[in-house]
């Protein structure tokens, strides 16, 4: 869900980007009265309630604030804020499933900290993405993954085709404390905005062991890793990345390895003309420098003419045209992003889901056609192909087994009806084609 910015913090934003951008040595001070401002606080709760997102540590929810009194409870976060006795609470960790297989932490904060989290960002981001690297796509105002998606497959064209797929190992866990700090007060001076941060990247992390058992990590003993699923985690880990994005721009490297990078977070590759494996040499070092390292069972130098390699959901490098079997330099959705969409349709279509047709087939179209938003680059007829296939056979047997139906139910529920009567969304019907460009 979208929020239109109020124009008086719209205002602001645009006043803190110029001054940023203008002078690039200027460091911000009085901050932190606008982080307690009451339109800030405010939008910060409309945004943070409409990510939604589960309850931290404290179990508060968005509806249990709305009974008690949203204003009430927005003034007395604004008076702790003031008078400075905030405190953030301890993170709730929980673990998800990577799609390769093993599981990612996911720290949660309390409502209440994603609040102040919030409102913290809409005054610190214009600043620093004032300062990020155009290299830097991932979390950032007006750009977006399909953006890096294109500008690799340009690049791709252009003849950067030797490729380090590189991967970083833990790097939310990593970042130091006091390098990371260091980064931030190259801009921001006001001490109480400095404060707030080290509470965040201090602030103790709540886990469960398997038999419910509380048992509590990190907190002020802690020197490295910002917890991926705060507000600001992803502006910190921007500005530390920029470190290195930046060291890349200034020292040459760009123009003494004829090369590229594009980056989303900590998910980035270098494109080349004949010096990946030099490139792939100063990063390993210069990453150690920054207290990271690169998982080398994940990185690689590639020839993208002849192998394929994977960049946020997409496959790059050689396709062949089915007609006539011309080779070129494509992109298309991954067989693994295929795989995670089509396995989310069957945990949707099973038989315990005992909703309405109409509100299943709403939330299936909506997972479809979210995917299909984000993969709407490149050649992606066999992947929509695949969805379709799938889908359809998932939902006929859906079907089938709701409504009793003594055979397989090809005759009941044909191609037709499915993806017509039924209002099931169909994704090659909004199939536009390749966007290829030849094998140099």
């Amino acid at each position: 869900m979208s929020l239109a910015t109020p124009d008086s913090i719209r205002k602001l934003q645009r006043k803190l980007y110029l001054k940023a951008k203008d002078e690039p040595a200027f460091r911000f001070y009085l901050l932190y009265d606008k982080i307690c401002r009451e339109d800030i606080l405010c939008h910060a709760y409309d945004l943070a309630r409409a990510n939604k997102g589960a309850p931290g540590v404290d179990g508060v929810t968005f509806a249990m604030i709305e009974a008690s009194g949203r204003e009430e409870w927005l003034a007395a976060i604004r008076k702790d804020l003031v008078v400075k006795t905030y405190r953030p609470a301890p993170v709730r960790r929980v673990m998800i499933p990577k799609p390769g297989g093993g599981e990612r932490p996911l720290g949660i904060p309390t409502i209440r900290d994603r609040v102040v989290q919030t409102a913290a960002k809409l005054v610190l981001e214009p600043i620093f993405e004032a300062d990020l690297d155009p290299a830097a796509y991932g979390y950032r105002p007006k750009r977006s993954g399909t953006d890096a998606i294109k500008e690799v497959h340009a690049l791709l064209c252009r003849g950067y085709t030797e490729v380090v797929d590189a991967d970083l190992s833990k790097y939310f866990d990593r970042i130091p404390h006091q390098d990371l700090m260091r980064s931030v007060a190259r801009r921001i001076v006001d001490r109480h905005v400095l404060q707030l941060i080290k509470l965040w990247l201090k602030a103790p992390v709540e886990e469960r062991d398997g038999d419910g058992t509380r048992r509590m990590t990190g907190g002020k003993g802690s020197s490295c890793g910002t917890p991926q699923g705060g507000v600001v985690s992803p502006l910190l880990a921007n500005l530390y990345m920029n470190r290195f994005l930046k060291h890349w721009r200034t020292s040459g490297r760009g123009i003494a390895y004829r090369a590229h990078i594009v980056a989303y977070a900590d998910d980035f590759v270098i494109l080349s003309r004949g010096h990946a494996a030099e490139a792939l040499a100063w990063t390993r070092q210069v990453m150690a420098r920054l207290g990271l390292a690169l998982n080398e069972a994940k990185t690689s130098v590639r020839d993208a003419r002849r192998e394929r390699f994977d960049f946020l959901g997409y496959t790059f490098g050689p396709h062949r045209y089915r007609k006539d079997g011309h080779w070129y330099l494509g992109a298309s959705p991954s067989k693994k992003s295929v795989l995670r969409l089509t396995g989310k349709v069957s945990d949707l279509l099973v038989p315990g889901n005992m909703g309405a047709w109409h509100e299943v087939r709403d939330r299936l179209n909506r997972l479809v056609g979210g995917w299909a938003a984000y993969f709407s680059y490149g050649t992606r007829l066999m992947a929509y192909r695949a969805v379709d296939n799938h889908v359809y056979d998932r939902v006929r047997h859906f079907l089938v087994r709701r409504h009793k139906v003594p055979s397989r139910g090809t005759r009941r529920y044909p191609d037709g009806v499915v993806f017509g009567d039924l209002g099931v969304l169909r994704l090659r019907r909004v199939h536009l084609g390749a966007m290829p460009c030849a094998l140099r």
